[in-house]
């Protein structure tokens, strides 16, 4: 029996040095602002972290609720909706832009991914892709948004389910990876 080489995995040859999200004293200076105001514990009123978020580029509406211990990447490419909430633990690991429209729930401990890596080359190279949320979408509880996914309004990800490719319109999801299950009926 004939065995075939196969290429293999050299970290080593990673390079990602194409990828810019800003200057290091911006980066440095955002890593320790997100620990202060937002990434923590520490119960500062909405204003001072929509002060803090916008000071560093992130586009907020009003009525943004942003509950602690909030993980925002890069807030210069952040945009939030009117009347949005983002709950506890949320993870915004944003490399590029995440867009997220008016009146949508990101539950507790959701995250948000928009890198990822080329896991069919050796070098292991850094793919990153937008995520859009829109209007009236629910991000259940520890549920996650994978890169280049949008979530059409109103559609449901349900607890701990992982969204990889975009969900339609009303349409609940469910699962890993997230499977349609039915379609979310609202009344008034």
């Amino acid at each position: 029996m004939e065995k075939t080489l196969k290429a293999r995995t050299d970290l080593s040859k990673y390079d990602n040095s194409w990828y810019k999200p800003g200057g290091f004293l911006k980066q440095l200076l955002w890593y320790f602002a997100n620990r202060l105001f937002i990434n923590t514990y520490l119960p500062f009123p909405m204003a001072i972290k929509r002060f803090v978020l916008e000071m560093f580029g992130a586009k907020l509406a009003k009525g943004v609720v942003i509950k602690p211990k909030v993980n925002v990447k890069y807030p210069w490419f952040l945009v939030i909706g009117e009347n949005t909430w983002i709950g506890e633990n949320v993870w915004i690991d944003n490399l590029t832009m995440v867009t997220i429209e008016s009146n949508v729930c990101l539950s507790q401990g959701c995250l948000l991914l928009t890198g990822n890596h080329n896991f069919t080359k050796s070098t292991f190279d850094l793919i990153v892709k937008p995520i859009t949320i829109e209007s009236g979408a629910w991000i259940g509880a520890k549920a996650t948004v994978c890169p280049g996914v949008r979530v059409y309004s109103h559609a449901v990800l349900t607890v701990d389910s992982v969204a990889t490719s975009d969900l339609e319109a009303y349409g609940i999801y469910q699962g890993n990876p997230a499977k349609f299950v039915k379609t979310r009926n609202l009344s008034s």
